[in-house]
């Protein structure tokens, strides 16, 4: 009748089950008929995620039986990931402090909850299981999540919400929730990741040469991206002087689920923290087309209705500033982010196939895009 044995060492006992399950069905006393766990889907490895899965059974309320059902998720740290072989030794240290797997038990323990703007919520933690000194079991809310194509106006809705919570009063004392003793700030990037793996393979000319960058990546492109990072220095002083907000992390529509309900639900804290204006706006926008699930046609029109949405949250909180002002630092941050990382670095080992032209080309167009707008959003030279 109970089978959790997948779960290992983030399985709770049987009493604590009954418990956050009377809990989850808003009774004061269950008995627990059965329960069993098994994998939950995802095509994606997060660096910091060991394992996701589904635990549902039955239990027997006032003589009644009532399904129930919890999301569990497995977070560790990135140290025990196989793709932290690829991190070069001396900068290892450095590395796990850019990412701490804590971010999320920490961001779940707050009262973050209470504290969203109106339209977006997040899972209620019922159970947190501390494995060992480098990994925790996350029991969560079973969110009924609707598969859906976003369109616009949906994307300029959660754009609008980023933008609240960005300048939220009473989040912002949050913003270090996930990592209170280390700041990730824009330049620990660039010396982090950007420094040690993007940009050396940026200007390497076998990455020019394989038949995948070669039918998709322009020769303009590739001395663009390259005269690029020259600029960063001047690009991290600019972002130093904007206006600092709370930012999720990671908000690509994956982890914003939309529901029957009237609400947004955001998940995965794990990048949570203190960011320039705009950040949020990245992966909302380009998202989809990184993963190949749009087409990179659609960041022109995507842009223009998410910025002003995204403002006008600001405002709502009390933070003014011009549209121009974030759309510079909404494009600056693309760049770091998005635009030297566009080649699609993790499908160079295996041959190209239509598909991962087709990818590679929306990654070229995204990489051009995001040039343009930086250019175009420099201030004139005098």
């Amino acid at each position: 009748m109970h089978d959790r044995s997948l779960l290992g060492p983030a399985d709770i006992s049987d009493e604590r089950l009954t418990k956050i399950v009377a809990e989850s069905l808003g009774v004061d006393h269950a008995e627990l008929v059965s329960s069993s766990a098994e994998v939950a889907d995802y095509d994606i490895e997060a660096l910091t995620t060991a394992g996701r899965y589904w635990v549902r059974g039955i239990a027997r309320v006032a003589g009644a039986e009532l399904p129930f059902g919890f999301f569990v998720k497995v977070v560790q740290s990135w140290g025990r990931s196989p793709m932290f072989s690829t991190v070069p030794e001396h900068v290892r240290d450095d590395a796990l402090k850019m990412l701490p797997w804590q971010s999320e038990p920490r961001v779940y323990r707050t009262n973050l909850a209470e504290l969203l703007p109106a339209g977006l919520s997040m899972p209620r933690l019922y159970a947190l299981v501390d494995i060992d000194d480098e990994s925790a079991g996350l029991w969560l809310e079973a969110v009924d999540a609707v598969a859906a194509d976003w369109d616009t106006e949906q994307l300029a809705n959660a754009a609008y919400l980023l933008g609240r919570l960005a300048a939220s009063a009473v989040i912002r004392p949050l913003a270090l929730a996930g990592d209170p003793d280390h700041d990730r700030t824009i330049r620990a990037y660039y010396s982090g990741r950007l420094t040690h793996q993007v940009l050396p393979m940026l200007r390497s000319n076998e990455l020019w040469q394989h038949p995948l960058m070669a039918n998709t990546f322009d020769a303009d492109l590739r001395d663009d991206l390259l005269r690029a990072i020259d600029d960063i220095p001047a690009h991290l002083d600019e972002l130093d002087a904007m206006t600092q907000t709370t930012g999720h992390g990671d908000a690509c529509t994956r982890n914003l689920l939309l529901t029957d309900g009237p609400d947004i639900v955001l998940i995965d804290y794990g990048f949570w923290g203190r960011t320039p204006v705009g950040h949020d706006l990245s992966q909302l926008i380009l998202g989809e087309v990184q993963m190949g699930e749009r087409a990179a046609d659609c960041l022109p029109e995507l842009e223009a209705a998410c910025l002003p949405a995204y403002v006008r949250g600001l405002a709502d909180e009390g933070l003014n500033l011009p549209v121009a002002v974030v759309r510079r630092s909404h494009a600056l941050l693309m760049l770091l982010f998005a635009g030297f990382s566009a080649p699609p670095f993790e499908h160079l080992g295996v041959p190209p196939t239509p598909e991962l032209e087709q990818l590679a080309r929306d990654r070229a167009a995204s990489a051009r895009f995001i040039l343009d707008l930086v250019a175009e959003t420099a201030a004139p030279q005098l």
